[in-house]
């Protein structure tokens, strides 16, 4: 199984439907949101996937971004901090501005995957048995290349993707 992980979009639409074209082209369903979608209308974008969306610190308007994400797909979800099950992978995805949030599911050492973002900066680390993930950003502060990155679960492969 593939999956997208993308963060920080900021509304930012082109760079967000030029990702969601690779997403198509790659055949994937299901799109971790590390935060800050930042409007319904980007969640709208998102919507007919299955959207697993941890809130960043710029979606002031939560409660209609998760309403807009579960309408158009009820597997998905969206809320503060997301812990589960990921196609026998236990992952917990987090915007990353909250350090003691992020900290706290870092040193309960129940997750093989976090995925987050807030910083603009793509990453992956390996810190205990866990893996780090913050896919960079689509939109917002440009700190580098704007990105996301594509899992496959079956082989745990990331691959980051530039998007120009």
């Amino acid at each position: 199984m593939k999956v997208a992980i993308l963060s920080d979009t900021h509304n930012h639409l082109a760079n967000l439907q030029k990702a969601l074209r690779i997403v198509e082209e790659e055949k994937i369903q299901t799109i971790i949101h590390c935060g800050d979608v930042t409007t319904v209308e980007t969640a709208l974008l998102l919507s007919p996937y299955q959207v697993i969306l941890a809130y960043g610190n710029g979606d002031f308007n939560s409660g209609e971004i998760r309403d807009t994400l579960m309408r158009n797909n009820p597997a998905s979800f969206a809320g503060p901090v997301f812990q589960g099950d990921l196609d026998n992978l236990r992952i917990a995805v987090t915007h990353g501005h909250l350090v003691s949030t992020f900290q706290n599911l870092l040193n309960c050492r129940q997750f093989d995957l976090i995925f987050f973002g807030h910083s603009h900066r793509r990453e992956e680390r390996i810190q205990g048995n866990t893996r780090l993930i913050n896919p960079g950003a689509l939109g917002g502060l440009k700190k580098e290349e704007r990105s996301f990155c594509i899992l496959d679960t079956h082989n745990r492969q990331i691959r980051f993707v530039l998007i120009e």
